[in-house]
């Protein structure tokens, strides 16, 4: 398998967050796993990317890390397996200034490196001796837009155009979620949210509501009667949805969400509650279209009442809407 196949790969940019086992391997030292692997190269190093895949393994195409140039390492591509090893290659690259690809598993020359779970991993060592092309696409995630790097055996470079040669590393904002409501389900879905890593914002008329989100580190906007706003502009990546008991206060809130390029636009409440929304939508003229894009009942698991499951449904149902690049 060539390891610079020019399929392109989609990724959040997010750490590369590997699940560890108790019986795995413990991380190497100095490696932060759960990491932002993109921020540790703001003052250059070494980037690992796998560039292909074979067989079963729980990495894309696409996935991350990072061998930062102070030391260390940022994010993972395995369970513990392989990142010692791409440690020591990591440095080798730091010093010859060289790109370097390296397969692992299946038709790998290093067998005393398995895999655990079989199948073979390409994996594209690439020098960042310029950090100028990271602080672009990070500056670019600050804004919540996409950026395009290519990997290439001359180095890591932003590619505007889409059409340079290499392999492209597609990196997206986070999934962002918009949301508003009083009362407990509002906060822990919120919370949940954000220890998930997401970017969260819980606007709210409730000063009860605003406080124990603030103490959970949710940042809050708070709601003034007929607002329509909730403290940040949905973009593709953005997911919008309600949990208020008081159903009055929703339409405005929902009408301007539907006409936003948000994914997903979602309100707590049962069949009959989304029928009268969708009724209140249609009297405020939002089109047929926009209200079509509505999700109610919302959340994966049927009839959740539990503040706790209720939160973990909604977010798997976003999850599993969010657009990949």
């Amino acid at each position: 398998m060539n390891a610079f196949d020019p399929t392109d790969a989609a990724t959040s940019g997010a750490p590369a967050v590997a699940g560890q086992g108790p019986s795995g391997p413990p991380a190497a030292p100095g490696c932060d796993p759960v990491g932002d692997p993109l921020a540790a190269l703001a003052q250059g190093g070494v980037i690992a990317v796998v560039t292909g895949v074979e067989g079963p393994h729980y990495r894309a195409p696409g996935a991350f890390m990072a061998f930062p140039a102070g030391g260390g390492a940022v994010g993972q591509l395995s369970s513990g397996c392989i990142e010692a090893d791409l440690a020591l290659h990591a440095a080798e690259v730091a010093a010859s200034g060289r790109m370097r690809r390296l397969r692992y598993g299946q038709g790998s020359p290093f067998v005393d490196l398995a895999l655990p779970c079989g199948g073979g991993l390409d994996v594209a060592l690439v020098p960042v001796p310029d950090p100028a092309p990271v602080a672009a696409a990070l500056a670019r995630r600050a804004a919540r837009r996409p950026a395009l790097l290519r990997l290439s055996e001359d180095g890591l470079a932003l590619d505007d155009t889409g059409t340079a040669a290499g392999f492209a590393l597609r990196l997206v904002p986070p999934v962002q979620c918009l949301t508003a409501g009083a009362g407990v389900e509002a906060l822990v879905f919120a919370a949940l949210a954000a220890a998930a890593g997401h970017p969260v914002r819980l606007a709210t008329p409730d000063p009860a509501t605003a406080r124990a989100a603030a103490a959970r580190g949710v940042p809050v906007t708070m709601l003034a009667p007929g607002a329509t706003g909730l403290g940040a502009d949905p973009d593709p990546w953005t997911a919008v949805v309600l949990f208020f008991h008081d159903h009055d206060r929703e339409p405005p809130l929902l009408a301007r969400a539907l006409r936003s390029p948000a994914f997903y636009v979602g309100a707590q409440g049962s069949l009959r509650t989304h029928r009268a929304r969708v009724a209140a939508l249609a009297a405020l003229g939002v089109p047929d279209d926009a209200i079509a894009r509505l999700r109610g009942p919302i959340g994966l698991i049927p009839s959740a009442r539990d503040p706790q499951v209720l939160a973990v449904s909604v977010l798997a149902e976003i999850l599993a809407m969010a657009p990949r690049e």
